[in-house]
């Protein structure tokens, strides 16, 4: 008896302990996508100009600039038309909206990340088009 109390003790323990850092989370990313139609059309639109795209495994790293004091205050949001336009490959329109109220005139760059598995339609691909740039990257899956 003793000995199966034990078996199921370190089999307990070795349940709870787990080598992976990352247990229960997708990826490292920043932020999530907003998949909203109504949050695409209404969000803020702050001026910015998008530097980069590339993606990391399931994220979508954006360097931006926009002018401002050092964009401790800005609120960005990445956001999905909720729209899935067929071609080959199929295509999806994401914007990134900027809320910035700062008054300064300093020109500042950034680099965000953002998680894009919830953007994945059926294939392995989908071009993501950001409308307020003049720039799309290829997501593969």
């Amino acid at each position: 008896m003793k000995r199966i109390l034990c078996l199921i003790l370190i089999g307990l323990t070795n349940l709870s302990c787990s080598n992976d850092d990352n247990q229960g989370k997708q990826n490292n990313c920043d932020f999530e996508v907003l998949v909203s139609a109504k949050q695409y059309m209404n969000a803020p639109s702050g001026q910015l100009t998008i530097n980069r795209l590339e993606i990391i495994d399931h994220c979508l790293k954006i360097n931006f600039s926009s002018g401002g004091c050092g964009g401790a205050t800005w609120e960005l949001k990445l956001i999905d038309s909720e729209e899935i336009l067929e071609s080959f490959p199929p295509q999806r329109n994401l914007r990134l909206s900027l809320k910035n109220e700062e008054l300064c005139e300093a020109y500042i760059t950034k680099e965000l990340t953002f998680d894009i598995s919830n953007l994945q339609v059926d294939g392995n691909q989908v071009q993501l088009r950001i409308t307020n740039s003049d720039q799309s990257i290829l997501y593969e899956y």
